[in-house]
């Protein structure tokens, strides 16, 4: 595992499911990681923005701009920075194929790694058949996830208090739950096939809240997780390692940072 305290240069970082715009953004963690690492391509691969969570009620704290900023202000050091929408920020496909402050908008991509492998990059939503067919459903999916990210919230807060290590209750809830465990097979099944179609040897994705790396169905699927839950990114070495990079195990001061974001959120 890297130190947490020493700078790291990566080829390329992958970060997904960031939901600037709602209260269980672990944005303050977030700017702490980017501090640390540098890359010469940054994806981010959908949810960046919660589009659907402004359009309800507007919440947008300086953490929040500072995410943007320091994104802006890598591509502008020289950063290729490409975007890839998700469903969350789905008004930006309205701008696919165009540049916003250095940072390129595509529907998706492909990555070719420093191995000559190439993946699919994607955030994911279009292999989701209620995203797809049933949007009233995902709105409504929508409702309890951030429910359940409050009562995560509030629970955090007094596992700090006793000296207890951070937990996530929707992410046990994942691993718990059969329906979710059978989603989240057939998720990573599908985004397989999908590579599998485009005669590539890897899919780099999001959407679900679930990071994972593994080779069970043919080809390297890689999920990035999240930073609203997990706070994980994917980053790529010289030599074409993929490294899943969980933040919040690497040391004491992100524990730190974890309370103060949480009791911020409450």
């Amino acid at each position: 595992m890297p130190d947490r305290n020493e700078p790291r240069h990566y080829r390329a970082l992958f970060i997904s499911d960031v939901h600037l715009g709602t209260r269980g953004c672990q944005a303050d963690l977030l700017l702490d990681f980017l501090r640390y690492h540098e890359a010469e391509t940054i994806y981010l691969v959908g949810d960046i923005i919660d589009g659907w969570r402004l359009k309800r009620s507007w919440y947008w704290p300086q953490p929040h701009n500072d995410v943007v900023q320091k994104l802006l202000r890598k591509a502008r050091k020289g950063a290729r920075t490409i975007y890839i929408p998700g469903n969350h920020d789905e008004f930006l496909r309205d701008y696919i194929g165009t540049h916003f402050g250095g940072v390129e908008v595509m529907e998706s991509t492909i990555h070719e790694g420093a191995n000559g492998k190439r993946y699919l990059v994607i955030h994911g939503d279009q292999f989701d058949v209620v995203v797809r067919h049933a949007k009233w459903l995902a709105f409504l999916g929508d409702w309890a996830y951030v429910t359940a990210l409050t009562i995560n919230t509030w629970v955090n807060i007094v596992r700090r208090r006793l000296g207890l290590t951070y937990w996530s209750l929707s992410a046990w809830a994942k691993l718990k739950v059969k329906n979710a465990v059978n989603f989240i097979g057939k998720f990573e099944h599908t985004l397989a096939g999908e590579a599998q179609r485009r005669d590539v040897q890897g899919v780099i994705c999001g959407h679900i809240h679930h990071a994972a790396m593994h080779e069970e169905f043919g080809v390297h699927y890689i999920n990035t997780g999240d930073w609203v839950e997990s706070c994980t990114a994917v980053g790529e070495t010289f030599d074409g390692e993929f490294e899943l990079i969980r933040w919040t195990e690497l040391g004491e001061q992100s524990t730190t940072k974890i309370l103060a974001a949480e009791q911020a959120a409450a």
